[in-house]
């Protein structure tokens, strides 16, 4: 493979998400060619841990044969089939597979191919029950701030983040963004807000939508399970639906095999994606619960969900995915999360109260270092330079702005892990050095 040649056509012709062009400019992007356990390669050799688990997707790691022998089996049956009044037995088994392990089995799911799609289908899913059942006034959404939810518009109606969606902010629809508690801000001070919030807009909401337990974009900030349970119980009694975006929870990344379990919450509707397949092929989809599903028959009158995608359960990403499923139960992919949890809470302990660290925030699989600023250098600043530090140890991490954070594959080596964490510990108490 010539290198150079792949990194001219790289620069002259790949639009790369979430990379600013002064990082291009640089110089090249390294040339990832290979993955195994949770290691990458690029084409010169060099190894990376893939700490943040290829955006939190790759639960099981790279290059696990089970789900390989899966998708080249299911490529010489049969590659792609609608589902628009067909059906294909990959597509069958992944959603009854997917609904028994719901609070209750009665469900169907809409397939999609990323997450913010699967959102798209809850929001669009949401409206249009309440004007299935005579409620057209419930027109507008309640969300955590904070939120992400992806990089649709309507996505980003729900899940505004200025640095990303400033460009986009006149074409946002109506919706309303509730509190979540964090240093700054206790969980019964958010909750009377909350509370206000949905007596002043409760008549008017179709939904609300959180990412249960964990905020990803935000910066891993992770609330708990009695303020998910309380606003579970404000939208029942107001008649929104709850919908629980799991996308980046769920499939035991919370040390639960979905985040909404520590509350005890119940969604009307669930998004998946991500590990649904481990991360090997693009699928997600929407779980709604049959009290919503069953109104959009087409009799009397018409109320069929005109919504889907062209490749929606796709068979080859389908058959990923049911194998992925059968992984995660036969190797108890919670319990594996609960023990890393436990491992990153030690590792991480002697950081807690430094000078450098605003707070450490850990669930299931997943740290992360908020990293204060200092006279030198902004937290944002600092967190770039121990990113650029490990990077050339053969760490691979993304932060998010100040927020430095581990998110490994959660089949890891338990002995990599306490080094991915104690690396990260060590470089961020020095990291007066880096300034």
């Amino acid at each position: 493979m010539d290198s150079a040649v792949y990194n001219a056509w790289d620069r002259g012709h790949v639009w790369h998400p979430y990379t600013r062009f002064s990082d291009i400019e640089r110089g090249p992007l390294p040339l990832m060619v290979r993955g195994e356990g949770p290691y990458l390669y690029d084409a010169e050799g060099r190894q990376y841990v893939d700490a943040i688990s290829s955006w939190w997707a790759c639960a099981l790691g790279h290059g696990n044969e089970r789900i390989i022998r899966a998708i080249q089996k299911q490529s010489e049956q049969l590659q792609h089939s609608i589902l628009g009044n067909l059906s294909h037995p990959r597509a069958i088994e992944l959603a009854r597979a997917v609904c028994r392990r719901m609070p209750t089995p009665d469900r169907h799911i809409m397939f999609a191919s990323d997450g913010a799609c699967a959102v798209e289908i809850a929001l669009k899913t949401a409206l249009q029950y309440h004007q299935n059942t005579g409620h057209p006034d419930r027109t507008e959404f309640a969300y955590l701030e904070g939120a992400y939810h992806g990089d649709t518009l309507g996505a980003i109606s729900v899940g505004y983040l200025e640095q990303f969606h400033k460009p986009f902010r006149a074409v946002r629809f109506p919706a309303t963004p509730l509190p979540v508690p964090d240093y700054n801000r206790s969980e019964a001070e958010c909750l009377r807000q909350a509370e206000a919030l949905f007596a002043a807009h409760g008549r008017t909401l179709a939904a609300l939508i959180v990412e249960p337990m964990c905020q990803g974009s935000v910066g891993m900030r992770i609330y708990s399970g009695s303020y998910l349970s309380a606003l579970a119980t404000l939208a029942k009694e107001h008649g929104a639906l709850l919908i629980a975006d799991e996308i980046a929870t769920g499939f035991g990344r919370t040390g639960r095999y979905f985040a909404v379990e520590h509350a005890g919450v119940d969604p009307d509707i669930m998004c998946l994606g991500k590990a649904l397949s481990a991360g090997y092929l693009p699928i997600s989809g929407a779980v709604v619960k049959d009290t919503i599903h069953t109104t959009f028959s087409d009799q009397p009158e018409d109320h069929t969900f005109y919504h889907g995608h062209t490749f929606c359960g796709n068979p080859i990403a389908a058959a990923a995915a049911v194998e992925a499923l059968a992984i995660y139960d036969e190797i108890d992919i919670a319990g594996q999360a609960r023990a890393i949890e436990a491992l990153l809470t030690e590792e991480l302990a002697p950081a807690t109260g430094h000078p450098a660290v605003q707070e450490i925030r850990i669930l299931g699989a997943m740290a992360a270092m908020e990293v204060r600023d200092t006279p030198g250098a902004s937290g944002a600043e600092t967190a770039q330079r121990i990113r650029d530090a490990l990077f050339a140890q053969g760490i691979l991490l993304r932060p998010l702005g100040r927020v430095l954070y581990l998110m490994p594959p959660i089949t890891t080596p338990r002995d990599l892990v306490r080094h991915l964490a104690a690396t990260l510990r060590d470089h961020l108490l020095n990291s007066r050095q880096l300034t």
